[in-house]
């Protein structure tokens, strides 16, 4: 036979590999699957995370732990160095609330299962800046946190009081 009739054969066989190809492909989803829907439910369970835990936690020290500490802390070096820490660790609050920021919209399409253009080094900062502001906090801020208010049980209680009325969602009642 002839090349030129071999021609239509040739293409059965060229769109039999074009259909293996794909199939290939096809068979490849099944291991993207999973990774694909952890990346979905990591992105929603940060989405929520941030905005019930992580901002309400920020509130909490800068409306209530920061201010309690200064007030209780001893005139001299004692409040210097609580103001200088309680400056800084508000300083963190807003950069990483500036980073968020960046993140959020990313974040959501990724939950939806959207594609998105989301930067990859700024969730690794995000995580590397979060992680070393929570160590700073308990390795310096909340030890002399507890030595202040420590110092006045009614302190402590009080700031135990503001914190649970910040957190406990009046219910009217039904009948109401």
């Amino acid at each position: 036979m002839s090349q030129a009739n071999n021609a239509p054969i040739q293409d059965f066989s060229e769109c039999h590999a074009g259909i293996r190809k794909k199939l290939d492909m096809l068979g490849e989803l099944p291991a993207l699957l999973a990774p694909a829907a952890r990346a979905r439910e990591v992105a929603e369970t940060t989405l929520e995370f941030f905005r019930e835990a992580i901002f309400e936690h920020h509130l909490d020290e800068e409306r209530e732990l920061f201010p309690a500490v200064l007030d209780n802390a001893q005139k001299g070096e004692e409040y210097d160095r609580a103001r200088a820490i309680v400056k800084q660790l508000t300083e963190e609050h807003r950069e990483i609330e500036r980073l968020w920021k960046s993140l959020e919209s990313g974040l959501k399409k990724a939950a939806k299962g959207h594609a998105t253009d989301i930067n990859v080094e700024d969730i690794a900062r995000m995580v590397r800046q979060y992680k070393a502001h929570a160590q700073f906090e308990e390795t310096e801020f909340l030890p002399l946190s507890e030595k202040i208010l420590g110092r006045n049980s009614d302190k402590m209680m009080a700031l135990g009081m503001a914190l649970h009325m910040r957190h406990t969602k009046l219910s009217i009642p039904e009948y109401i």
